[in-house]
């Protein structure tokens, strides 16, 4: 096998590690959610102070999922152009 295909290979498997940061993120922002609506049941009172805990948090786990769809596109296109 030619050695840019080991590494066009390894590019693609690394550009498929990082996309799973967007499924590990949709996970933990399901259970974030599951637990804001929970607590909310428990105590309606404190609704905005949850809520606005949730968004702050749902916002950074977020931006981490973009962080890895960004290094998963860097190594899909920029890495693997420069070889192939």
């Amino acid at each position: 096998m030619d050695p840019k295909a080991y590494v066009i290979v390894g590019c693609a498997i690394a550009a498929a590690i990082a996309i799973l940061v967007a499924a590990a993120a949709a996970i933990s922002e399901g259970l974030a959610t599951a637990k804001a609506v929970e607590a909310v049941g428990r105590q309606p009172e404190a609704k905005k102070e949850i809520l606005s805990t949730l968004i702050i948090g749902n916002a950074i786990t977020e931006s981490n999922s973009i962080y890895g769809l960004l290094v998963s596109l860097l190594i899909m296109f920029v890495l693997a152009a420069k070889i192939g």
